[in-house]
C-alpha cells in the first residue's frame, strides 16, 4: 500500500474515533493540553505565536487564543490559494468565515514578519511518537513549517497518537507533541 493510501486509511480511523468524543471531553481534554503548554518555557518565553481557531473535534484554542492575544501576539493561519500565511488575532469580532473549508480566519493585513514567530501551536489527525503528523492532506502547513524557523507543538487527543504515521520527506515533524495524557519529547 502506497504512503498516500496508508495516509487516506489513518485518516478514516481517526474519524471513526472522533464519532464518540463529547464537546465536556474536548473542553476538558483541551484544557489539560493547553495547561501543559503554558507550563513549557518555550511558550513562557514566546512573544510571538502562531495557533488555529479550532473546528468542531479538534483540540479547542478558543480560551487560549483569548487568555492570550493581549499578552502576546496571537497569530492564525488563513489560506490563500495554496499556500497559508497568517494575520494577527485581534478579537472574535475580526474573525470572518473562509468560505472553502468553513474555517474563521482574522481579517486585517497579513503578518510578514515571520521570522519572529517563536512558537508553532499545530493541529494534525494524527501524529506520532516520533513527531510525525498527518494533516488533511493538502499541505498547507507543511508548505508554510517548511520556510519559518520556530518551535512546532503538536496538539492532538490521545486517540489521535499512533504508533505510526505514514510520511514523506515533504511532511515536516514537529519539535513535540503534546496529548491531553502524556507529552512525546
Amino acid at each position: 500500500m502506497s504512503v498516500s493510501e496508508r495516509k487516506k486509511q489513518l485518516r478514516r480511523v481517526i474519524k471513526e474515533r472522533k464519532i464518540s468524543i463529547t464537546q465536556d471531553f474536548i473542553r476538558e481534554a483541551s484544557a489539560v493540553i493547553f495547561n501543559a503548554i503554558e507550563q513549557k518555557k518555550v511558550f513562557k518565553q514566546a512573544e510571538v505565536i502562531m495557533a488555529y481557531w479550532s473546528m468542531p473535534g479538534e483540540v479547542n484554542t478558543h480560551d487560549f487564543i483569548q487568555k492570550w492575544y493581549r499578552q502576546k501576539t496571537i497569530l492564525l493561519p488563513v489560506i490563500q490559494g495554496e499556500l497559508l500565511t497568517c494575520k494577527k488575532f485581534t478579537g472574535f469580532e475580526m474573525l470572518k468565515r473562509e468560505d472553502k473549508l468553513g474555517i474563521f480566519e482574522p481579517s486585517g493585513p497579513d503578518y510578514k514578519e515571520w521570522g519572529e514567530i517563536n512558537l508553532v501551536i499545530v493541529p494534525g489527525v494524527a501524529f506520532d511518537r516520533k513527531n510525525n503528523r498527518l494533516g488533511r492532506g493538502k499541505a498547507y502547513y507543511d508548505k508554510f513549517l517548511q520556510v519559518i524557523n520556530a518551535y512546532k507543538i503538536g496538539v492532538c487527543f490521545d486517540f489521535q497518537l499512533v504508533d505510526e504515521v505514514p510520511s514523506e520527506d515533504s511532511d515536516i515533524k514537529m519539535d513535540e507533541v503534546i496529548t491531553n495524557l502524556s507529552e512525546i519529547v
